[in-house]
Formats: C-alpha cells, structure tokens, sequence
C-alpha cells in the first residue's frame, strides 16, 4: 500500500468512518464501502451501485427489504448506461 493510501485510510479510520449511525451494516465490513468509493474516486451512481450490493444481505433480515437494495442497486446501473448511451449520441 502506499504511503498516501495508507494515510488515508488510518484518516477514515480516525475520522467520520470510526463510528456508524443507524445500524452496524457496514462496521462489520473489513473494508466499507465509504472508503471503497472514496478511494477509487467512483462516481455517485458507481458508489450507490458498491454500497448497496455489499449491504444487501447484511442491513435487513427481510427479504423483501434485501430485494429493494439490489433494485436500488439496479436502479443506479440504469443511470450509468443512461448516461453512456447519451454519450454515444
């Protein structure tokens, strides 16, 4: 790792990332997804699309709940290739 991403990450851990309101779905994750996506630099949609397909399962035992985290998942993909093919135009 290097010395800038190792800085960065122990910032995470340090700062906002340290603690997590509502729930324990993404502190019992090795890697959050927050620090995934700011790391990677991904864009809003991208990150939404990493957030909710590594919280799914572990955020709501109710299926029906865990079904409208992978359709919001979707929904976010959906906006990528929207804004891809509007660039083929």
């Amino acid at each position: 790792m290097s010395e800038d991403k190792v800085k960065y990450h122990v910032t995470m851990c340090e700062g906002a990332n340290k603690s997590q309101i509502g729930g324990n779905h993404y502190s019992i994750m090795k890697i959050q997804p927050i620090e995934f996506i700011m790391a990677n630099k991904l864009s809003f949609p991208v990150g939404n699309v990493v957030k909710y397909v590594s919280r799914y399962d572990k955020k709501n035992n109710s299926i029906e709940l865990q079904i409208q985290d992978l359709q919001k998942a979707k929904q976010n993909i959906d906006f990528i290739i929207e804004e891809l093919k509007s660039k083929e135009q």
